[in-house]
């Protein structure tokens, strides 16, 4: 009974490998808090790396300033026509980035705005040929992002918090 329980659990395991070793390969990296920007707007990188195209990166911008915030609730509404109540439930807003060859400009692939909860208020895709490519400088959030795409960069190790300490 042992061995063939050993023999059906080795089964399992071989069968299971290759899907479970393709999935970890495709996780994203660590995602890296690039802290607030001149106007106070909070930013993280949440996935970086090279596709079969070019390098890319993908940031969030959170709303941490009431009146930036503001603008780019106008902006949705009067630009692209979306109602104050769904507009005003914008939370962060995501930047798809590719990069050029030579490292210098990037484009945006698309901008997606959240509520929340993380339910899409307002998305803009951008295909390859309508990218506009923009020189990079090294005060950009494009910038920094790209430097963790080409791996000049490593994202510090997430902290684990340690096991509270039983006092007796």
């Amino acid at each position: 009974v042992t061995t063939v329980l050993t023999v059906i659990l080795c089964t399992v395991f071989l069968t299971l490998s290759p899907a479970w070793a393709a999935t970890q390969e495709k996780a994203a990296p660590t995602p890296v808090n690039l802290g607030q920007d001149g106007s106070k707007m909070q930013w993280y990188i949440v996935n970086y790396g090279k596709d079969d195209a070019a390098h890319f990166a993908v940031a969030r911008k959170y709303y941490t300033n009431a009146s930036e915030k503001k603008k780019t609730v106008e902006l949705l509404m009067s630009k692209f026509g979306l109602s104050q109540e769904a507009a005003q439930k914008l939370y962060f807003t995501e930047y798809g980035y590719t990069y050029s060859k030579d490292g210098k400009q990037f484009a945006l692939t698309y901008l997606t705005h959240y509520d929340m909860v993380g339910t899409v208020v307002y998305s803009t895709e951008y295909p390859d040929t309508a990218r506009e490519y923009v020189v990079m400088s090294k005060n950009m959030v494009p910038y920094k992002a790209y430097l963790y795409a080409t791996g000049k960069r490593v994202a510090p190790p997430v902290q684990r918090n340690a096991a509270p300490k039983v006092v007796k």
